[in-house]
């Protein structure tokens, strides 16, 4: 029989989705595929080669928990530099993926009794990890074009309060965060004693004039309450290579490393040093891959308006459209159950992220397959409202 716990879990609906179409692609069926959010990029070679010097030079063993001095050091000059955040290397840990990260950050300073405030719409996973800790998850609301702000933060505050999450720009809905909102944010935090866990893996993809800041960039009041989450996932199209990293005060730092070392132990050698390559390397693929986006961005968010019955907010950042499909009278399981089997498109139900009337697409594709992604959804959904 299995736990309480594990029975409460939700499966990952973009990973369901995201699934389902690769099956039916693998079966020969002509998938466009807006489900999970994944760079269509490969990793840049220089990156990959370093990955190969390592099995070469056969770095393939047991290394520190919380990743290697070198990669350590590597982050928080990252920090430092692109993020203007001093975190020192005792105030970094590296794990496997970003999800790790998030979930060791989760266990380490949530428990019963505590509260931790999830704006909505949000990233699947973050609710589902604040219930294992055994915590409660508060939702907090945000606008129409899903900004938060401090007042609805406010709003939810109790004694109870431990955490907020604050993931700008957001997946699902590319919501930036404006900054005088960040830094009304950090007050609250210091004023009331709560955590920042911010998930910051899209920190790069940010378009127009839209102006992306950390939290602990703020001052030290904050910096000592916030866990700043990342990864190479997005940033260099390394999804598969599971590296993740956060920095935060000692103390987060020496819990995370400690709950990690009976879990999963140290993230894999090789990838730590294709990380290492990553952050320390040219950067010139990610300018590439967020002037890509920005192109996508534009046509998506167009093609979306003009189908009957669908709107979307433009989004800001990441690689995702929050769509709303409130006026086809379908809620969001059965709106992409059917695209999925009648048109052969997958996208991912907006009632994972915490809205029935949404779904959600990712533009991390070609030009080429959104343009016929865009055709076969405003034809599916013609035929629907007739």
């Amino acid at each position: 029989m299995l736990s309480q716990k594990v029975r409460n879990i939700a499966p990952s609906a973009t990973l369901a989705i995201d699934a389902k179409a690769k099956q039916l692609k693998k079966e020969g069926k002509d998938m466009v595929i807006f489900g999970a959010g994944e760079p269509d990029f490969n990793t840049p070679n220089n990156i990959k080669e370093a990955a190969i010097r390592a099995i070469n030079n056969n770095i393939t063993r047991y290394t520190p928990v919380g990743g290697i001095p070198e990669l350590k050091k590597a982050v928080a000059d990252k920090f430092r530099r692109f993020n203007k955040i001093q975190y020192d290397v005792s105030e970094v840990t590296v794990g496997c993926g970003g999800k790790h990260i998030l979930y060791n950050a989760m266990m380490a300073v949530l428990g019963e009794c505590n509260e931790a405030i999830l704006p909505v719409p949000y990233w699947v996973s973050f609710d589902e990890m604040i219930r294992l800790t055994g915590a409660k998850t508060v939702f907090c609301d945000t606008d129409k074009r899903f900004m938060l702000t401090a007042k609805t933060v406010e709003e939810k505050i109790t004694e109870k309060t431990k955490l907020l999450v604050l993931n700008s720009p957001s997946n699902p809905s590319g919501a930036v965060v404006e900054p005088e909102e960040i830094r009304k944010i950090a007050e609250l935090a210091a004023r009331h004693n709560f955590y920042v866990i911010s998930d910051e893996v899209y920190e790069h993809f940010v378009y127009g004039n839209n102006e992306f800041i950390s939290i602990a960039s703020l001052n030290e009041d904050i910096k000592n309450l916030t866990i700043t989450v990342n990864a190479v996932s997005k940033t260099y199209a390394m999804t598969g290579w599971r590296i993740g990293y956060c920095g935060a005060g000692k103390e987060v730092i020496k819990g995370m490393e400690n709950l990690q070392s009976h879990s999963t132990s140290n993230p894999s050698s090789i990838a730590q040093m294709a990380a290492l390559e990553a952050l320390n390397g040219p950067q010139d693929s990610v300018a590439k891959m967020v002037e890509a986006f920005d192109e996508r961005r534009k046509l998506m968010h167009k093609r979306l308006n003009e189908i009957k019955g669908m709107s979307c907010v433009e989004p800001q950042g990441a690689f995702y459209a929050f769509a709303d499909i409130s006026q086809t009278g379908m809620k969001s399981m059965e709106f992409c159950s059917g695209l999925l089997d009648d048109a052969l498109v997958a996208v991912v139900p907006g009632i994972a992220f915490g809205s029935d009337s949404h779904i959600r697409l990712s533009y991390a594709t070609s030009t080429k397959e959104i343009e016929k992604g865009m055709d076969r959804i405003e034809k599916w959904v013609g035929k629907s409202l007739k």
